[in-house]
């Protein structure tokens, strides 16, 4: 099993605290979301685990070791960025096999079969990729990198809908066929809300939630319904999200559904979805 841990890390620049005496680990092959707001710290994490950046604080390990300036450890993590790092006038089946270089396990036919599925043409430059294309052509590298740990920053930018339904079964599909550590970082939380089996709420640069979805999921329910009534069944209950157009009130609560209550009260109770409970977790 491979476990990243990260103890007391604290990430600096200047006057601005990136993350602040962050602790967490993966322990063991999931598909994790890594949830926040614009400036939150997602992508000052990745670039730590990834060891494009230094910490100020704290320490990274790989299976116990060190991950600042340790190819053999870094060599088994892939990191797709939002930036596109790679040379504009390469072609994209030349950096397919530049990458083979330094990731033995890169699978040149599995990125081949995926270019050709994601109408992604091979032969062209960097340069003259969209937006859409260049997200494809970064997602591709990572899946058939081979590599232990694969991270996503924002894989879907730019993409149609087609093309990121395409891509979110291949991740899938990929994790079913050799489980692994993944982390995906996105807006997109309703989207990818069926993919994730952990999510890392991370809020000014602090982790406020870890937790399986499941768990989550259960542990909160939505009432919606006439407001006054709907303020009678929250009374007493932990609240999250709120939401009210002129009489109509929803809330988001954690706790057990009191049916008794709802049903005299008429109103109606359903499922928390995950995107609205970030909302309402990053608002609090």
């Amino acid at each position: 099993m491979n476990r990243i841990e990260i103890k007391g890390l604290t990430k600096n620049y200047g006057d601005t605290v990136a993350l602040d005496n962050v602790s967490l680990s993966f322990d063991e092959p999931k598909i994790y979301g890594l949830l926040g707001r614009n400036g939150a710290g997602k992508t000052t994490l990745l670039n730590l685990i990834t060891g494009k950046t230094h910490a100020t604080k704290g320490s990274i390990t790989f299976n116990g070791e060190p991950i600042w300036e340790n190819d053999r450890v870094l060599g088994k993590i892939f990191f797709m960025t939002e930036p596109n790092l790679y040379p504009e006038s390469r072609r994209v089946r030349d950096i397919f096999r530049w990458t083979a270089e330094f990731y033995p396990a890169f699978d040149l036919n599995y990125a081949a079969e995926l270019a050709q599925r994601f109408e992604l043409d091979s032969k062209k430059k960097m340069k003259e990729l969209s937006t859409g294309y260049a997200s494809i052509f970064k997602a591709i590298l990572t899946i058939a990198s081979g590599a232990e740990i694969l991270l996503f920053d924002e894989p879907v930018l730019g993409l149609d809908a087609n093309h990121r339904e395409l891509l979110y079964r291949e991740i899938l599909a990929n994790y079913g066929e050799k489980p692994k550590t993944m982390i995906l970082s996105t807006h997109l939380i309703e989207e990818i809300a069926d993919l994730l089996e952990e999510v890392i709420i991370i809020k000014k640069g602090q982790i406020i939630l870890k937790q399986p979805v499941e768990d989550l999921l259960s542990s909160a329910h939505t009432v919606s319904g006439e407001a006054s009534k709907v303020d009678q069944y929250s009374q007493g209950k932990s609240c999250v999200s709120e939401e009210r157009l002129q009489n109509f009130k929803s809330v988001i609560l954690f706790g057990d559904v009191d049916t008794s209550l709802a049903k005299s009260l008429d109103v109606e109770v359903g499922k928390a979805e995950l995107q609205r409970l970030f909302i309402g977790l990053t608002n609090a």
